[in-house]
């Protein structure tokens, strides 16, 4: 009896932590984020109401003194909210009597208040509910002891274009208009789908008549029609008594010329009735999955939290030719082949983001597999609308391989031995057409073939493919180092499901490739791992030793389990060299010394966060847990100080000064929160 009653009592008080826990909101719920935080703000639609060819995402900034708390686009426009008060008109940061606190932010959906005036306290809910339809809930309250009277103004300002065909229609509560969203030159070159022009609704909810609001297109009062303007307006005035609350709800409405704009209307009236506040549960309910780490850093807690939401950010349902949901680089703002499909090497980020949503990581994946070639092929990018190959030299294109070790880790997220099953054979074919294919002197070495440059993932600025030679003529060290992975990678499948006699062949591949690479490519002179030219499998290719140029990629042997312990010792010393490597804000591509060494210039200087990942992976597999944690805190501190000063992420961090470039919202940053898991382990 005793027993049983201690058993009970250990049931209950388990049983209360778990309520407890459940009752405990989510990190990203329970937000007190300045301008000054490294918060990222730029919100796109769920997954599941996303869509390809026609996609709006808005970035919040809440930063800029000389800006409003404006939703920004790269082509449609910017939406924000103005005061009128007595004299006084308030839209820019510099002028608000209290600046935006955000109090919720998830990749959907944002919650921030401000006062524009002393005891006006506005309250908004931003929500992107789907690729064609976002709402703004405007809550305004008085909490001064005297009756006040402001107007409300909900306005798009188009800073790069304008909106024309501008119709007010008073019954609807809406105006509607049009603008342009010309694609570049490789959407066009691709065949990829694209709407232009792009037709709207700007929708307003009805708790005034709609004779009692004040719409304009700059300046001019509608419902006159006007062919174009650069302004969108509606403002609505309030009179509130102390204490009194008044709520609003506009909606932005992005349509296709041929759709009926009557039933997007429709389900934008019946979202200004709707709360809000379960989309927020619902994104609480996945960031649950999210493991919590033990920080003592609250910048680098935001930061971690909010790679998640970049990753889950950028997947879209399955479209076009797409059987399962796949990712774009970069939803908001959108250029040409970063929203085209999913790359093997931006599909690293799938090593962290598979602990947010297993199954969706997986289905990622599986995109790989549906569009597989018969010899094993795959292609350099896949999209819903986009087979890019890009024929070379009698070649198609494929990307770095990647493919096998990106399934085998996501497995030992998931635990799926279906999806194992199914990656396994796909896996094998994409490793067999890469010896097959790639080693055109049969040496048991295998060479960037096809577009090289685009092939080996550093398609820009590298200092051995403008200085020294085009990269099918050497022997690869960084290709060989991923084959070796592979290698392994397809015997730890084979292996989990029973293949034993293969794994045992894989092991063979993976040691004899090994033994290649440690006998050709190992410099013991300098303590590094560099390519080979194809012909001699010397270091030479047109002068002495042009080949050795000390470049990242010669730390992939300690990722990939290359280098023995002596070598792995020179490596790690080399890595920690201040003078190269050893950066205040990372790992570069090339090493400082070198005289092609630029910190902004691509390949040849700064900080990328999936290879340094990929290092951080090999200090880890060596014992240098010590080293990892420091490059992770060099990153992380990188990553922050850009975060607080543009609230993104970017495709590249200068590894000497607090700069980011050239392409923000970029998936691949997301590693950062693998590589912060990663370090919490040890």
């Amino acid at each position: 009896m005793k027993r049983d009653f201690s058993c009970l009592c250990i049931f209950l008080f388990t049983t209360s932590l778990m309520s407890q826990s459940q009752d405990i909101k989510p990190y990203l719920s329970n937000l007190s984020a300045g301008k000054n935080s490294p918060l990222y703000t730029t919100y796109a639609a769920a997954m599941e109401r996303s869509e390809f060819t026609l996609d709006r995402g808005y970035h919040l900034v809440f930063y800029d003194s000389t800006r409003g708390a404006d939703f920004v686009t790269d082509k449609a426009g910017d939406w924000g909210l103005a005061f009128h008060k007595g004299s006084g008109s308030v839209h820019r940061l510099s002028e608000m009597f209290r600046e935006p606190v955000i109090t919720t932010s998830y990749s959907d959906i944002v919650k921030y208040f401000y006062f524009p005036f002393e005891n006006i306290r506005v309250d908004v809910t931003f929500l992107v509910y789907s690729s064609r339809i976002a709402i703004q809930e405007i809550t305004v309250a008085n909490l001064g002891s005297r009756n006040a009277e402001l107007e409300v103004v909900s306005f798009l300002a188009h800073k790069k274009g304008s909106f024309f065909d501008i119709q007010f229609h008073a019954d609807d509560y809406a105006i509607a208009f049009s603008h342009r969203e010309p694609p570049d030159g490789w959407v066009r070159e691709q065949s990829i789908p694209y709407v232009d022009p792009v037709h709207n609704l700007f929708v307003f909810s009805r708790e005034v008549p709609a004779s009692r609001l004040r719409v304009e297109a700059d300046a001019r009062q509608s419902p006159v029609p006007h062919k174009e303007a650069k302004t969108i307006s509606v403002a609505k005035n309030l009179e509130l008594s102390p204490g009194q609350v008044a709520h609003l709800r506009v909606a932005r409405v992005v349509h296709r010329p041929e759709e009926d704009p009557r039933k997007l209307l429709a389900a934008t009236q019946a979202l200004m009735k709707e709360n809000l506040d379960h989309y927020v549960a619902d994104a609480e309910k996945l960031y649950r999955n999210v493991p919590v780490l033990p920080f003592g850093d609250a910048e680098k807690e935001m930061m971690y939290w909010c790679a998640f939401t970049l990753m889950r950010q950028v997947m879209l349902p399955p479209e076009g030719k797409c059987g399962y949901n796949y990712y774009v680089f970069s939803r908001e703002p959108q250029w040409g082949w970063g929203h085209g499909g999913q790359v093997f090497h931006e599909s690293l980020s799938m090593l962290a983001y598979a602990y947010m949503d297993a199954a969706s990581a997986m289905n990622s994946q599986r995109v790989y597999r549906e569009r597989q070639h018969e010899d094993g092929y795959i292609n350099y990018r896949t999209g819903s609308y986009l087979d890019e190959t890009i024929p070379h030299n009698n070649q198609l294109t494929t990307s770095a391989p990647w493919y096998a070790w990106e399934n085998w880790e996501i497995y030992k997220i998931a635990k799926d031995t279906n999806f194992l099953r199914e990656m396994y054979p796909s896996s094998k074919s994409f490793y067999n057409y890469w010896v097959k294919n790639r080693d055109s002197d049969g040496d048991g070495l295998c060479e960037w073939g096809a577009h090289a440059v685009l092939e080996c993932v550093r398609d820009g600025e590298v200092a051995v493919w403008d200085q020294v030679g085009w990269p099918s003529n050497f022997e690869a060290l960084d290709l060989n180092c991923m084959l070796v992975q592979e290698a392994k990678a397809l015997g730890a499948m084979a292996s989990e499901l029973g293949l034993e006699d293969e794994a045992t062949v894989w092991r063979m591949e993976e040691t004899e490739r090994i033994r290649k690479i440690n006998e050709t490519m190992w410099d013991d002179e300098t303590g590094f791992y560099y390519h080979v030219d194809k012909r001699t499998h010397t270091f030479t290719h047109k002068a002495n030793n042009d080949l050795k140029r000390e470049e990242i990629i010669g730390f992939l042997p300690l990722w990939a389990g290359v280098a023995d312990v002596r070598r792995a010792k020179k490596l790690v010393e080399k890595l920690t060299d201040s003078k190269k490597f050893w950066r205040t804000y990372g790992v570069p591509s090339l090493a400082a010394d070198d005289p092609g060494y630029n910190p902004k210039g691509y390949w040849n200087g700064p900080v990328w966060v999936e290879w340094d990942y990929l290092v951080e992976r090999g200090l880890l597999e060596f014992g240098y847990a010590d080293e990892a944690r420091q490059l992770v805190d060099k990153v992380a501190a990188a990553m922050i100080a850009q975060l607080k000063k543009d609230h993104n992420f970017w495709e590249f961090y200068s590894p000497d000064e607090q700069w980011a470039g050239y392409h923000k919202t970029y998936i691949w940053a997301g590693l950062i929160a693998r590589m912060m898991m990663d370090i919490a382990d040890h």
